[in-house]
């Protein structure tokens, strides 16, 4: 008789079917609670930046680069055009006051200058000429006044006598009265040439001083003319140093270009670009300072160019106290430019997670130093060194400054 056999209900498919599903759960269900829950991500504390709030002095300033020039240039500019045939000296040396740098050529010029030394010459001549005839006029007039006089001296005599002898009657009466005339006749004839003489001596004088008149301005011309040849040499103005000097000789220079410029050798000063975003808050007088040689310098803004381009404006600064000996122009600086007054704040160090969270959290370090987690913060004004910390963190409090760029959206870091 056959004995029934019990079915068994497990098999070996069936129980590896059972846990592959119940390990498909098990992920579904760590997943899901990974989503919900806080993330964790495990990171090396050795490639950490971890730093501490601290409570101390902070000045808002912002790093801004800033180039060494001379604190006086005097351009030299072409005064007259010209072809340039000869160069005294090369670019970079030391100059005098009025010692040459180059001598240009210009044929018009030196052509014009002639000309208007001979319309010189040919005035004096024309002058010299022109008093000649003045002064031989002026004796004419003297002999004719001087027979004028000598007729009224002979009428007065005659007339004198006559009137005696008339008076006697030794004469008749018609001579008398024809003496009398002549003599009236002579002295209305001597006053006539008294009045001859006085304008003649007024339009002699009118006419000299017209001539002489004439006479300057066409030396004053002349003497401009000659200046403008003699600029063809050209001369340093002041004693420094030439710089920039564009110029070969058989180059055309054009009247007014730029030939180079001397460097007053008295003090330097910066040239400073900064970006527009800050043209409101810059003025003259704002301070700062930049390192050199393991010693930190002061500067101050003296000149504020409030001209814009490509989104950056200038600042010219001076040195404050002292100027380092070793400094040359063409020099760069990178300088700590002011905008605030110092005041006490609670500090966190500049870093890289800046970027990630801006300034709106933090990564902060628990009291074991095992875990970090994300704190919400709020961050005022910054200078190169640090953040002011307004609200979210306490003075001694650690947090992570590094780069937040690998760290996802983890809300927790586990410190290895």
């Amino acid at each position: 008789m056959d004995i029934p056999l019990e079915k068994k209900r497990f098999n070996l498919r069936k129980i590896l079917m059972i846990a592959g599903g119940v390990a498909i759960i098990a992920l579904i269900v760590f997943v899901l609670l990974s989503t919900t829950g806080a993330s964790k991500l495990n990171v090396e504390k050795e490639r950490l930046s971890i730093n501490e709030v601290t409570l101390g002095v902070f000045q808002e300033n912002i790093p801004v680069n800033g180039v060494v020039l001379p604190k006086n240039t005097i351009y030299l500019d072409a005064l007259e055009g010209g072809r340039v045939e000869e160069k005294f000296v090369e670019d970079g040396a030391m100059m005098k006051k009025g010692e040459p740098i180059m001598r240009l050529s210009n044929t018009d010029l030196e052509l014009s200058l002639v000309n208007q030394e001979t319309s010189v010459y040919n005035l004096l001549t024309q002058m010299q000429i022109s008093q000649n005839q003045a002064r031989q006029n002026t004796i004419n007039r003297l002999n004719q006044n001087t027979d004028v006089e000598n007729s009224l001296i002979e009428a007065k005599r005659v007339y004198d006598l006559n009137k005696r002898l008339y008076e006697k009657g030794v004469i008749a009466k018609q001579v008398f009265i024809q003496s009398e005339n002549n003599y009236n006749y002579q002295k209305e004839r001597m006053e006539l040439s008294k009045q001859i003489l006085a304008q003649d001596s007024l339009a002699v004088q009118i006419e000299n001083n017209q001539a002489q008149s004439s006479y300057a301005r066409t030396q004053n011309a002349l003497e401009l003319m000659r200046r403008k040849v003699a600029d063809l040499v050209v001369r340093a103005p002041v004693d420094g140093q030439l710089t920039s000097l564009d110029a070969e000789i058989g180059q055309s220079i054009n009247k007014g270009a730029r030939l180079g410029q001397i460097d007053v050798l008295d003090g330097f000063k910066v040239r400073v670009d900064i970006d527009e975003h800050y043209i409101s808050r810059i003025y003259a007088g704002q301070r700062g300072t930049f390192d050199m040689d393991s010693k930190t310098y002061e500067l101050e803004i003296k000149k504020v160019y409030s001209q814009v381009n490509n989104g950056r404006f200038q600042v010219d600064m001076t040195f404050v106290n002292a100027t380092p000996e070793e400094i040359r122009r063409g020099q760069s600086l990178q300088i700590r430019l002011a905008l605030s007054q110092e005041k006490e704040a609670l500090l966190v160090s500049k870093g890289g997670f800046f970027q990630e969270t801006g300034g709106n959290w933090i990564f902060k370090v628990s009291q074991d130093g095992d875990r970090a987690y994300k704190v919400p913060i709020k961050l005022g004004s910054q200078n190169t060194k640090y953040y002011e910390v307004l609200e979210g963190l306490q003075p001694g409090d650690r947090v992570i400054t590094n780069s937040y760029d690998s760290y996802g959206d983890v809300e927790e870091l586990v410190l290895n």
